[in-house]
């Protein structure tokens, strides 16, 4: 195959500064100590990473005819992505954030959502799309065009091509899951925060939300617990809780998106469910010690060294 991992879905831009206590009134001015520049979303921050983790990574998705998609497409490039199926979308901007990230790591964000929700992935691109043995959708939630209807299609062809199908979304309210649970059924690995997760099946403890996904068709839920670790259950009955890494947080933007490009990582070498959920948890652990979502991510033989460095909590 001409890829290890497709990554399709949600490219944004994101403007991070560090660390923000208060916006100045008027046209006053505060001085923080960071600004960066990250190709991000739910697609954009885990290609970048599966990229820097070692798998030859395709990036699929659409971004504007402008300065900011220029970024997106040039940074992509230095990773050594494939971008040669992202979409250039005239008369949209390309979908980006500002991020105010707070001294303890909360980040509330302003968003443009510009061409994401104009992105749509034509039956003419399958055949380069899918020509991966792992494809990843991020971003349900901010895919105006490919949510619905458009992703089952997606789905169910990536299904019937043989591919192992990763998931995650964004902004999930219990709306959302009018979009999320047809999708179950075709969906190897269920990867959305445990808030998210809750949101949208109105459970509250973690195995209540994973039998509630489970039952709809997924074929394995990994859920984020932030501080708390994550938890891996699988229809064959398999359930695993990891404990966090016990690290000093700089920012929490682009966590989950580490997350899954080390899960992919690990799908990728083949590693058993609990080394795959602390090798995720490892980059994730990574992204928050930084300002961005790639922040700290080096290779793949540097985040092994890492995790070996720290010690869990617990």
């Amino acid at each position: 195959m001409r890829y290890d991992v497709s990554v399709i879905g949600l490219y944004i831009l994101d403007i991070l500064g560090r660390p923000v206590t208060h916006i100045p009134e008027r046209g006053n001015v505060e001085f923080i100590d960071e600004i960066r520049l990250t190709v991000a979303g739910t697609a954009g921050g885990v290609v970048v990473n599966t990229a820097k983790l070692g798998l030859k990574s395709l990036a699929v998705g659409a971004v504007g005819d402008d300065e900011k998609g220029d970024f997106v497409i040039d940074t992509m490039g230095r990773f050594d992505i494939d971008t040669s199926a992202m979409q250039r979308l005239s008369n949209v901007p390309t979908s980006a954030t500002i991020l105010n990230v707070r001294p303890n790591g909360d980040r509330p964000a302003l968003h443009v959502r510009g061409a994401s929700d104009h992105f749509d992935l034509p039956e003419a691109m399958y055949d380069q799309v899918f020509d991966a043995p792992i494809v990843h959708l991020g971003g349900t939630g901010l895919l105006r065009r490919l949510d619905g209807e458009r992703s089952l299609v997606l789905l169910k062809e990536a299904k019937r091509r043989g591919c192992t199908v990763t998931f995650d979304l964004i902004a999930a309210s219990h709306e959302t899951a009018d979009l999320v649970l047809p999708l179950l059924p075709h969906i190897d690995y269920f990867m959305p925060s445990i808030e998210e997760a809750r949101d949208m099946s109105r459970q509250t403890a973690v195995e209540d939300c994973a039998s509630f996904y489970l039952d709809k068709g997924a074929r394995t839920c990994v859920f984020t617990l932030g501080g708390d670790g994550a938890y891996y259950a699988s229809a064959d009955g398999t359930r695993i809780h990891v404990p966090a890494y016990d690290i000093k947080v700089v920012d929490t933007t682009g966590c989950g998106d580490g997350f899954d490009s080390g899960f992919i990582t690990a799908l990728h070498h083949r590693m058993n469910p609990e080394d795959s959920v602390l090798f995720a948890q490892g980059v994730a652990g990574l992204v928050a010690s930084g300002l961005g979502s790639d922040a700290g991510v080096r290779s793949f033989d540097h985040t092994l060294a890492t995790m070996k460095a720290w010690k869990r909590k617990g």
